[in-house]
C-alpha cells in the first residue's frame, strides 16, 4: 500500500472514531458540583473548574491524533500550521530540540507524509520544513473536533447563558492576553 493510501485509511478511521468518541461529550448531564462552584461567587474556583473542563476538551480532541503521531510530532505540526514554513534550526529552537536529533525526527515525519522539506530559494543551504497536505489535514481535524465539542457543550446552555459564557470567556482571554506559543505547544494546541 502506498503512503498516500495508508494515510487515507488512517484518516478515515480517525474521522470515524472522532464521531463516536465525540458523541459522549453532548450526552452527560451538566455537572451539578461545577454549577454549585460557578454559583458560589468564587471566581477563582469557577475559573479553575472551567480550565479543567477545557483541558478535557483539548485532551479528547488530540487523543485520536496521538494514535497517528507522537505528541512532539503533533506539536511540530501545530507550529507549522500557525507559522508556515520554518528553517530547520528555527523549528528545532521552537520545540527546544537539539538540531541533529531533531533532523532525524523530521526525517521520520517526512517519510510518514506529515511534513515536507525544501531548500530556501534565498539560501540554498537553508532547509525549510512545512506541513504536507496530510499534516495540515490532521491539524484541521483536531481543531474541528475541539470546536464541535465546545459547540455541543454550549448547546446544553440556555441562549442567554451561552451569551454570558461567551462574554465572560472573552473578558478572561483579554485579561490573560495571548499566551506565548511556547506555552501552548506543550499541549499541542
Amino acid at each position: 500500500m502506498t503512503d498516500t493510501g495508508r494515510y487515507a485509511d488512517e484518516l478515515a478511521a480517525f474521522s470515524a472514531r472522532k464521531d463516536v468518541a465525540g458523541a459522549h461529550a453532548a450526552e452527560p448531564p451538566m455537572d451539578t458540583a461545577a454549577i454549585a462552584i460557578a454559583l458560589s461567587g468564587d471566581p477563582d474556583e469557577a475559573t479553575l473548574a472551567t480550565s479543567r473542563a477545557l483541558l478535557g476538551v483539548i485532551a479528547r480532541s488530540v487523543a485520536e491524533a496521538l494514535e497517528l503521531v507522537t505528541l512532539p510530532q503533533f506539536r511540530v505540526l501545530v507550529i507549522l500550521a500557525s507559522s508556515g514554513p520554518l528553517r530547520m534550526s528555527s523549528l528545532a529552537a521552537r520545540v527546544k530540540a537539539v538540531p541533529s536529533t531533531f533532523s532525524r525526527s523530521i526525517d521520520r515525519m517526512e517519510q510518514a507524509g506529515w511534513v515536507t522539506r525544501t531548500h530556501s530559494s534565498d539560501r540554498r543551504r537553508e532547509v525549510l520544513v512545512d506541513l504536507s497536505a496530510h499534516g495540515r489535514q490532521l491539524v484541521m481535524h483536531v481543531t474541528e473536533r475541539r470546536r464541535k465539542e465546545i459547540r455541543e457543550i454550549l448547546a446544553q446552555l440556555k441562549p442567554e447563558d451561552r451569551q454570558a459564557v461567551g462574554r465572560a470567556l472573552a473578558l478572561f482571554a483579554a485579561a490573560a492576553g495571548e499566551p506565548p506559543a511556547e506555552d501552548l505547544i506543550t499541549l499541542g494546541v
